[in-house]
């Protein structure tokens, strides 16, 4: 079988691969991807030889000014360019045999061929290789039936999958990952490796895990991997928290539902609205705290009472563990978490436009995801439940596009400040400048003022004069 590879790295490789006396193959997610129809800037080359002499040649024809980065622990080397309005990334390798430690997923590398080289890959569909060469170019080499399981949408490893998995753990979480991207199925015997093999991802660092968690969670369906990593006894290992959400308990013939399959669901739900990593984390965690808030009522059954406070405080702990972000990405799914429940609340009332004010205060600039999350959260079974918590939040989005409009709630703050208070009345820092900013604040959001400085300036004339404030002549 021929494959038309067409960017011109490839040809340009292969002239150079030839003037070196070296073979060289496109390897890996290029081929597989080319097959699949996919997108593919990461360009692996395999060459037998030196792959940090065939990149830096291939550099040099390219511009004489284009930078290899080169790896010589890792007998590697890269080369980033720009071509036809596309970042490329192309990394150079040559052909190696690898040996592992127990106790490292580090290997020890040595010299190989093709062969050998192709017999390390992790799955059948990623050890297809490319002839580069002219006399061979576009030539598939296929040794494992990649392109058999590509076709049958199969994951398995060219090797024994138990030796593959306990080598390499972190290749189990890349399965899984597959498996979510592509949609495919990890054929039995390779899944029942991952299983067998679980806890050695213990020898994984966890920036790797959460690297590939992360794309697991930008997957078209999301719940495929998550599933898959809850079935396979990895979840438990790093995330239990999230794991613990699984189960249902019945007392008194009274059960509640399964909140590991309905965060799945929600997960699901926004994946359908938005590719932000950060929101679909907040459907993630938006139900985190109810494990530990889970209570049984004779009256009313099962509760949950403060699991979106509880949540939001597990948050921090969560990321810092798993070694994401502890900045603004963090805050704001800590918002997200505690405000999850407001529209809910709101909808299920009188739509107050005073309700309202304070959701557009408090959620600022990410009131639109929140809704996405809210409505992401709907998951009932009862179409008639569903169709009634739409119509009410179609009601809620109405009323924040027309108070947004009028009153310039969100991220508002107060007309007046503490220095305007500490200037009229001629004071220090103190509880009074709380309390006046506090009053102003709520009787804006209450709709009682409107929020223009001239209303709050009086009314802080007004207040001040109540705490026994006197304003000082301007």
């Amino acid at each position: 079988m021929d494959v038309q590879l067409n960017h011109p790295i490839y040809t340009l490789v292969g002239e150079v691969a030839d003037s070196m006396h070296l073979e060289a193959y496109a390897v890996g997610g290029v081929v597989r991807d080319y097959f699949l129809q996919r997108h593919c800037s990461d360009i692996d080359i395999v060459c037998v030889g030196s792959g940090i002499a065939l990149a830096q040649e291939v550099a040099r024809r390219i511009s004489p000014t284009l930078e290899v980065h080169v790896f010589k622990t890792f007998g590697t080397a890269q080369l980033h360019y720009h071509y036809d309005g596309i970042d490329w990334e192309v990394e150079f390798v040559g052909a190696r045999r690898e040996s592992y430690q127990h106790d490292s997923r580090k290997p020890i590398v040595e010299d190989g061929t093709l062969e050998d080289d192709q017999n390390r890959r992790d799955f059948t569909v990623n050890a297809m290789a490319v002839c580069l060469n002219h006399d061979r170019f576009g030539e598939l080499v296929d040794p494992f039936g990649g392109i058999r399981d590509l076709n049958d949408g199969i994951l398995r490893t060219p090797l024994d999958p138990d030796i593959t998995f306990s080598d390499d753990p972190l290749r189990m979480m890349r399965a899984i990952r597959f498996a979510s991207q592509l949609g495919f199925t990890i054929e039995e015997r390779c899944f029942q490796a991952i299983c067998d093999n679980a806890e050695r991802l213990k020898i994984v660092s966890q920036e790797r895990i959460t690297t590939e968690l992360n794309k697991i969670i930008l997957s078209p369906r999301p719940s495929v991997g998550l599933k898959l990593l809850q079935k396979a006894g990895l979840m438990q290992l790093f995330f239990p928290e999230f794991s613990r959400l699984k189960g249902v308990e019945t007392v008194n013939g009274r059960s509640h539902k399964d909140n590991f399959y309905h965060t799945l669901e929600v997960v699901d739900n926004v994946a359908q609205k938005s590719d932000d990593l950060w929101l679909r984390w907040a459907a993630m965690l938006h139900d985190i705290g109810k494990p530990a808030t889970k209570r049984f009522d004779p009256k009313m059954g099962w509760t949950f009472h403060g699991h979106e406070a509880k949540g939001s405080l597990m948050v921090r702990r969560i990321f810092k563990r798993l070694k994401l972000p502890l900045d603004a990405k963090m805050k704001y799914v800590e918002k997200l978490v505690l405000l999850h429940l407001r529209p809910i609340v709101i909808s299920e009332d009188i739509v107050t436009d005073s309700a309202v004010r304070r959701l557009l205060f408090e959620a600022g600039d990410d009131i639109d995801d929140l809704m996405i999350l809210c409505e992401a959260d709907i998951t009932s079974k009862q179409e008639e439940k569903k169709k009634r918590f739409r119509d009410n939040y179609r009601l809620v989005r109405q009323k924040l596009v027309e108070l947004e409009e009028k009153d310039r709630i969100r991220n508002f703050q107060p007309p007046v400040s503490g220095l305007d208070i500490m200037q009229t009345f001629n004071i220090g820092p103190c509880h009074e400048i709380g309390v006046i900013k506090d009053a102003i604040k709520d009787a804006i959001l209450e709709g009682t003022i409107p929020n223009e400085r001239e209303a709050a300036w009086q009314m802080m004339l007004k207040l001040g004069a109540e705490l026994g404030l006197k304003a000082v002549e301007q």
